[in-house]
């Protein structure tokens, strides 16, 4: 053994030995945090029990000797006489406003939380108000934790103690100097709310052990958009570790969905198709539970989806504890959610990281640039079309022109089809066909991947027409709001695949491929069977199915099939006009044939040859066995 293993070789029992004492620390830590929780509900369980218990103690010694219950005396919840009072509503409820130009927040006292979030500048898809969060909805905020008793701030009135239109200080008092202050600040022309919770004198009410205590946040996120499957279809819970740029979600179409975090969190997010909630810590949330549900199209109060987090969030104990935190309330608008700097951009769904890379490093800043000029994003979807067409229009070209080729050699080709009609000659057929490809020089993929070199721009489009903010509620020609569906005709009742309107932009959509298809595949006239049923599917079958899947679909993405559809067209008219000359082309062939059969042999071609003739002899063996 060398000394370069030897070396090897300690260096990674020294590695083993770290991992194991980091695994064996983290293990503690995580039972240290099982066993306080376990506890704080232990002791919450025997406290309700307890608390049952004298209750109907209470009320049986209260009975009158004729078997009448007189009126039951009142039992305290809370030992603490400042709590109590704050829990059973002793303090009047009041409501405050945070507002500037973007935002108006009503707050209540109960609980010291956010009630109303009034989003100002847009509308809903019924021409309303657009509220993200109503009140009475059932959204609640609230830090649970232990001081002898299970505490819930959700449960409590909060007392005022400052309040202007930027700013609102609540205080839960537990004595007269420990208190908890809730302290939110609303800056000019933001969408983020600063939230500090300020601790005071509290180490006398928390065991030192419980250091760590929940953030619980629910909220139902009412519906705002048009057409409820596809705002449904980017709704969803996101959130995001500290130190990555990309952030995790629970799925998207899903109908609901959980989640345990074992690990820290920078920002948990509830997501909408267009708008969001989010809650972020400076320190970041020790991990926890994310959770949403959708509710039914038929939700009498139209909620879209009922969203959970519960994260736990440490502390060290102190005469006083500063814990800054994060509300953001606003749009998933590309530019403004970057602005802030914590990757909130990163909710909008642009895809994997090639097709987002093309997003975020193309299609935006276009979209953007030429929205400073041009008011109707019809217009800029136009232009945008016709910008990727030129773009991509020469492996479009070196498409087309593999295909000619091929076309040149189709009666070779149906030559060597006709030779080999059997199915067990298959071999012999694909071996012939490849040689005369080789033999006149061309690439079996030619056609193929420049098409597929195409792909990525095609899925960047996919997924950013339906999460482009700019759309939103955009008119254009009959389309009433671009990032949802058109409909020129609404049944009244739903359709199965198809849905309960018929949209213009995708039966267009059809037509145009229909037609495509058509004119391609009348220059590429072949006999052989296999063919025939791939044009069956492309002129038929591909175009009705494209319409099935598009009527439900955002006319800024069907408009843009639309015109896709129409450009490729006149591109393959043109380029069969003007760029294939198939005399020139069977001139090329002819000399590359001739320059290739004077060749020898490559050794790649050798050993697929063989291949093929063991293949070949392979499968003689298997028909002679099968005979037997």
């Amino acid at each position: 053994m060398n000394k370069n293993t030897v070396i090897g070789l300690a260096l990674i029992g020294v590695l083993l030995v770290l991992f194991s004492v980091y695994n064996s620390r983290l293990a503690r830590e995580q039972e240290e945090y099982r066993r306080v929780q376990d506890s704080i509900a232990f002791v919450r369980a025997a406290e309700l029990a307890e608390q049952a218990a004298a209750n109907v103690a209470a009320l049986q010694s209260e009975q009158t000797a004729d078997g009448a219950t007189a009126t039951p005396a009142y039992t305290s919840t809370y030992a603490n006489s400042y709590l109590e009072s704050a829990y059973n509503g002793d303090i009047a409820d009041e409501f405050h406003y945070l507002e500037n130009d973007k935002l108006r927040i009503k707050y209540s006292t109960r609980g010291a939380q956010a009630v109303e979030v009034l989003v100002k500048g847009y509308q809903t898809a019924d021409s309303t108000d657009l509220y993200l969060m109503n009140e009475g909805n059932g959204s609640d905020f609230g830090l649970q934790f232990y001081t002898g008793q299970y505490i819930n701030t959700d449960d409590f009135t909060f007392r005022t103690v400052a309040a202007c239109d930027s700013s609102i200080t609540m205080r839960l008092p537990f004595s007269e100097t420990s208190y908890i202050d809730y302290i939110y600040t609303l800056s000019a022309d933001s969408y983020l709310v600063d939230f500090n919770v300020y601790m005071v004198g509290m180490e006398k009410f928390i065991p030192r052990n419980a250091s760590q205590f929940e953030v619980v946040w629910n909220m139902d996120i009412p519906r705002l958009e048009k057409g409820y499957k596809n705002e449904m279809s980017y709704s969803t819970v996101a959130y995001k570790f500290p130190g990555e740029k990309k952030n995790e979600d629970l799925g998207l179409r899903k109908e609901s969905a959980k989640k345990e975090i074992t690990t820290k969190v920078e920002w948990v997010a509830f997501q909408q198709q267009f708008f969001s909630a989010i809650l972020r810590s400076e320190n970041d949330f020790e991990g926890g539970n994310l959770s949403f549900k959708f509710y039914p199209e038929t939700d009498p109060d139209r909620k879209l989806m009922h969203a959970s987090a519960s994260m736990g969030m440490q502390y060290d104990a102190a005469a006083e504890v500063n814990i800054p935190m994060q509300f953001y309330y606003g749009p998933n608008h590309f530019r403004t959610l970057k602005s802030y700097g914590y990757n909130f951009e990163q909710i909008i769904p642009l895809g994997g990281w090639l097709v987002r890379w093309i997003n975020i490093g193309v299609i935006i800043p276009l979209f953007d640039f030429f929205s400073k000029f041009i008011k109707s994003y019809g217009i800029i979807i136009l232009l945008l079309t016709v910008i990727i067409k030129l773009v991509v229009s020469p492996l479009t070209i070196k498409s087309y022109m593999s295909t000619a080729k091929m076309n040149v050699l189709r009666p070779e080709i149906e030559k060597i089809n006709a030779k080999y009609p059997k199915q067990e000659d298959a071999m012999k057929k694909q071996q012939e066909t490849m040689a005369l490809y080789n033999k006149a020089g061309i690439s079996m993929f030619g056609g193929c991947l420049p098409m597929l070199l195409q792909f990525p721009v095609l899925f960047a489009m996919f997924r950013f027409f339906p999460a482009s903010f700019e759309l939103r509620q955009q008119r254009f020609l009959w389309a009433d709001d671009l990032s949802g569906y058109d409909s020129i005709l609404d049944f009244g009742f739903n359709i199965p695949l198809l849905g309960d309107h018929l949209s213009l932009f995708a039966l267009l959509c059809a037509v145009t491929m229909f037609f495509s298809a058509k004119y391609t595949q009348g220059q590429q006239m072949s006999n052989d069977p296999n063919m025939k049923s791939m044009r069956w599917m492309t002129l038929y079958f591909m175009p009705i199915f494209m319409f099935f899947i598009c009527n439900n679909l955002s006319s800024g993405l069907t408009y843009y099939y639309f015109l896709s559809n129409l450009i490729m067209l006149a591109q393959t008219w043109i380029i069969r006009s003007y760029f294939v000359d198939e005399k020139k082309i069977m001139a090329k062939i002819a000399a590359n044939t001739a320059k290739n059969a004077a060749k020898p042999k490559s050794k790649f071609q050798q050993r697929l040859e063989a291949i093929q003739k063991a293949q070949e002899q392979a499968m003689r063996e298997q028909q002679k066995q099968q005979r037997r």
